[in-house]
């Protein structure tokens, strides 16, 4: 029966979710439950491609990331797939008629992540963004919007921000990663053998900068989605706040983390906006 394979398939994403990001699953928890599962969807299809050309070094990523896409395309084309993450998505893709484009481009970002090391100009810089992570924040405006064109148009600039912001604040965390153990340099312009407190601070400027647009898309949200996405922000910018105090040397050397506490600090502050109409 399709339908038990089709809940199969929602379980496995929402798994997914949950198991490769404490912080996300906790803020997509936020989300009503009328667009909850097509966000865990969304999520499980990224993570997927993500973990192909940033984890599985003892295989061969191109061969993998070339079945994925292949697998993709024909999930698009006959709404199903034996890959459960991707009848999953496929699904929501139809639901809320998310552009092929928006996927293309994400696939692009990734295949660009199985050889390309350093981003040199910031075209390049922003072109990757774009496919890693603007597109993203528009296929979950997708869902938040229920498809309502009018307001998709409306909130397209603040969803790419707070996509570039949050995949930025990754970047940063993840420096030591990316540089140390895939030797990739996202950032034009920063040299990171000898990161300095003044580079430093030009990226936070630029993140803070996505942030602020980000957080008027936010408040024309529907009601379904803006305590979720209020909570995601909320969590990314603490962690940007924590990246500000920390000083270059340490980011290059250390992973930085927002602990479970301020994470239960931050979800009942979020709330208490959100109830008070503050957001």
């Amino acid at each position: 029966m399709k339908a038990l394979f089709d809940s199969v398939s929602y379980k496995c994403s929402t798994i997914v979710t949950k198991s490769y990001s404490t912080s996300f699953a906790l803020a997509t928890k936020m989300l009503s439950p009328s667009i909850r599962q097509d966000i865990y969807n969304i999520y499980g299809f990224v993570r997927f491609a993500d973990e192909i050309v940033d984890s599985f070094h003892d295989y061969d990523k191109e061969y993998l990331l070339y079945k994925f896409q292949e697998d993709l395309d024909c999930a698009l084309k006959n709404k199903i797939s034996l890959n459960p993450i991707l009848n999953a998505f496929q699904y929501t893709v139809h639901k809320y008629d998310i552009q092929k484009d928006l996927i293309d481009a994400f696939m692009k970002s990734m295949r660009q992540d199985l050889d390309k090391k350093v981003y040199l100009t910031h075209e390049e810089y922003k072109e990757y963004i774009y496919g890693s992570a603007d597109v993203v924040g528009l296929m979950c405006l997708k869902v938040f919007v229920k498809g309502n064109v009018e307001k998709y148009e409306e909130l397209k600039s603040s969803a790419m921000s707070l996509g570039s912001a949050f995949q930025k604040v990754n970047f940063l965390r993840d420096l030591k990663a990316d540089f140390e153990e895939l030797d990739r340099t996202y950032f034009p312009d920063a040299d990171l053998k000898n990161l300095d407190e003044a580079s430093k601070q030009k990226i936070i400027t630029e993140i803070e900068h996505d942030f602020s647009l980000g957080l008027k898309g936010i408040s024309k949200l529907p009601i379904e989605a803006k305590f979720g996405v209020f909570t995601a922000y909320k969590y990314y910018y603490k962690l940007l706040k924590k990246l500000k105090k920390t000083p270059s040397k340490k980011i290059k050397n250390a992973r930085i983390r927002v602990p479970n506490y301020q994470k239960m600090a931050l979800l009942a502050g979020s709330y208490v906006n959100y109830r008070l109409n503050l957001i």
